[in-house]
């Protein structure tokens, strides 16, 4: 038996697939909108194992595999055994056996981990504490539509240093570009990511610094599901991180603006900026549908 490909991190995939997956999600996209049917996943079945409540990685990846010809089954920790005594390598070892793809968001990383390392079909990280690599797809994709190639440029990261951060981090390390992360005080990412990305990565606590000259500004909400007893604390501590215009102001003229949602308008953005003429916030999420059909069609090619 062939030995799956898994999409636990961005750094999964190499530099060159990369770009053939961004590729290859807009020529979907294309064809998506010109009413060109493209059933390449006839027959498979996808199963998706969620810990956590979603909107857009849920609807973006059942839509996706239902248009490539698949189909997709839904499974909350009510639905399985996983939260009632089952071992996470038992799950796999039997769930794998069944499908032909498993999409996992996951409390805990290391359950994807181990979960990953006993399945026989590859599996996908559709969100953990850790990363969020399929969100990660989405906004290259939305950057290279808008603004050609990523290589060279700069990227300003604004408030939490969280899951989507560390995946931004390692954005910039397969797609070339430089990202300035600016964070509170004891909000920075984590320091093994940081130190693996080297020179890719600029650290600061100041969002001013971080925002000058930058060719895209990142944000996203101040709590993450989980740290809603956080709210009171984080939402004083992240106030001065608010992207604003004047922030924006601090970019370059034609900088896009990016969250991956839900935002919160008045909190970590303004109104202002987020339906704004700099944001692209709207193609991001649905850019989430192309480049996780595109990252199914790859994964499955080889099984």
């Amino acid at each position: 038996m062939t030995t799956p490909r898994h999409f636990l991190t961005l750094l999964d995939l190499g530099q060159a697939e990369l770009a053939t997956l961004v590729r290859r999600a807009i020529e979907l996209k294309r064809l998506r909108h010109a009413g060109e049917r493209h059933a390449s996943l006839q027959g498979r079945t996808q199963a998706m194992i969620f810990e956590k409540s979603s909107t857009r990685t849920r609807v973006s990846f059942e839509a996706g595999m239902a248009q490539l010809g698949g189909s997709s089954l839904f499974l909350s920790p009510r639905d399985t055994h996983l939260d009632r005594g089952e071992p996470v390598e038992d799950m796999a070892r039997v769930t794998s056996r069944m499908v032909d793809v498993i999409v996992i968001r996951a409390n805990q990383h290391a359950m994807v981990e181990r979960f990953a390392a006993h399945s026989q079909v590859p599996v996908i990280n559709a969100l953990t504490e850790l990363h969020h690599p399929c969100q990660l797809l989405a906004d290259m994709q939305t950057w290279i539509e808008h603004r050609g190639a990523i290589a060279g440029r700069r990227a300003a990261w604004i408030g939490d240093g969280n899951n989507v951060c560390h995946s931004w981090i390692h954005a910039a390390m397969r797609f070339g570009f430089t990202l300035a992360v600016a964070t509170p005080k004891g909000y920075a990412p984590d320091a093994a990511i940081v130190a693996a990305a080297g020179k890719a990565v600029e650290l600061t606590n100041d969002p001013h610094h971080a925002a000058a000259g930058a060719d895209v500004i990142v944000t996203d909400t101040w709590a993450s599901m989980g740290q809603e007893h956080e709210k009171a604390e984080r939402a004083k501590a992240f106030a001065p991180y608010r992207v604003d215009r004047a922030l924006m102001a601090r970019a370059k003229p034609d900088a896009l603006f990016m969250h991956c949602l839900p935002a919160y308008r008045g909190h970590e953005v303004t109104a202002d900026v987020l339906d704004g003429p700099q944001s692209v916030v709207w193609d991001e999420a649905g850019n989430r549908l192309h480049a996780q059909k595109a990252l199914l069609e790859l994964l499955l090619a080889r099984t």
